[in-house]
């Protein structure tokens, strides 16, 4: 989408599944003894209802509902407390202190309550990055164009460029790292939130073809772009969400831009390469990805339904998996999905598998999965 809160009794890691064998089969021993949720519910009450409450539901935003949680996976986020695997410190001194015993029945008891009711309020509002970046979009256009084809010389045009190159940029611009422009006071306003909904609608934008601009020769600047190749991609259209295209971009805005690298814009690699390159070799390099064909970097509209449909894969399953500790998460706290989320992505929270799911996703993305979820009655 990079932050963390919390003192929570339990902060079960409620996105995420434990897949190590190790704990799988810990849990299978303990369960061996039958769970007493009379004894479950007396330890809820001294230790846990402050957070999580006597009826599993998380006492302020940020802390996850225990309620109808799955019984496997709240015995291998207690266990990963004890073991020291999870890093917040009051579950974690609790968990220490548990016994075996102790984790057992009021894993049972919070498992056997009926799921917390149907979020509302905040916890329902969906929220779409793209269409976040739809509505923003128009305080682009006066120079940028509607859809981020500019028509303007020495304007960018926004349209296919890639979202995350995009919020750099932005910030670039804040940070005064490239020179000052109209845009500098519109762009003070944007919170990071806001940056990436508009780094993802223009990156889903189609760039639309440009003819052989007045100054400069395609077919020489070809051969003096197999070094941009490697970083820009085959022809200029980039396949790294962090490096930009270049494909049917603007004439003068690629031969100002790679003049900049010369003095203003700090990236180390790309001075190197273009102080041996003289004005005309310039302007011929941005002739050839000038009149390259380019395409969209994102399919903003349907890019967060593909990744829930990802995560149903292994959080949607009606039946409990016996070989992997998985939780359910709908109906679950918004702001824990998203604190958690981040987590895994910034590799805080131990789990392969969760780490490779969200490690390419900004805030925003993150944000409209979990709303997503926390929308949708728990189960």
């Amino acid at each position: 989408m990079k932050r963390f809160m919390l003192g929570l009794v339990f902060s079960v890691a409620l996105i995420g599944c434990t897949n190590k064998e190790e704990p799988t089969a810990k849990i299978a021993t303990e369960k061996q003894a039958t769970a007493d949720v009379r004894v479950g519910k007396a330890f809820a009450e001294r230790e846990c209802k402050g957070c999580h409450g006597l009826d599993g539901r998380g006492a302020a935003p940020g802390i996850p509902h225990l309620a109808a949680q799955r019984e496997r996976y709240l015995l291998a986020a207690i266990n990963e407390y004890k073991e020291g695997k999870r890093a917040h410190a009051a579950p974690r001194q609790m968990a220490e202190s548990m016994s075996a015993t102790d984790v057992r029945h009021v894993a049972a008891y919070y498992a056997g309550l009926p799921p917390i009711a149907a979020a509302s309020g905040k916890n329902a509002q969906l929220f779409s990055p793209y269409e976040n970046g739809k509505a923003l979009a128009p305080a682009c256009a006066k120079c940028h164009g509607e859809d981020g084809n500019s028509k303007i010389p020495g304007t960018p045009s926004l349209a296919g460029q890639q979202p995350r190159y995009f919020v750099v940029a932005i910030q670039e611009y804040l940070n005064r790292d490239r020179k000052k422009t109209q845009m500098h006071p519109m762009l003070a306003g944007l919170s990071r939130l806001d940056m990436e909904s508009l780094a993802l609608y223009f990156a889903s934008q189609t760039p639309v073809p440009r003819a052989a601009p007045l100054v400069g020769d395609p077919a020489a600047g070809e051969p003096l772009s197999a070094v941009c190749g490697g970083c820009h991609g085959s022809h200029g259209v980039s396949t790294d969400a962090a490096t930009p295209s270049l494909a049917g971009q603007d004439a003068r805005y690629l031969v100002e831009a790679i003049k900049a690298y010369r003095t203003t814009r700090k990236r180390e690699n790309m001075r190197l390469y273009v102080s041996g390159l003289s004005d005309k070799d310039i302007k011929n390099v941005a002739a050839f990805y000038v009149v390259q064909k380019s395409k969209a970097a994102e399919k903003g509209q349907t890019i967060v339904q593909e990744l829930i449909d990802k995560c149903e894969r292994c959080h949607g399953a009606v039946v409990d998996n016996p070989a992997m500790a998985i939780p359910k998460i709908s109906g679950q706290d918004r702001d824990y999905l998203i604190m958690a989320l981040r987590a895994y992505r910034d590799d805080k929270r131990e789990s392969t598998t969760m780490h490779k799911m969200s490690l390419p996703y900004g805030d925003s993305i993150i944000e409209s999965v979990a709303s997503s979820y926390a929308s949708q009655p728990a189960k």
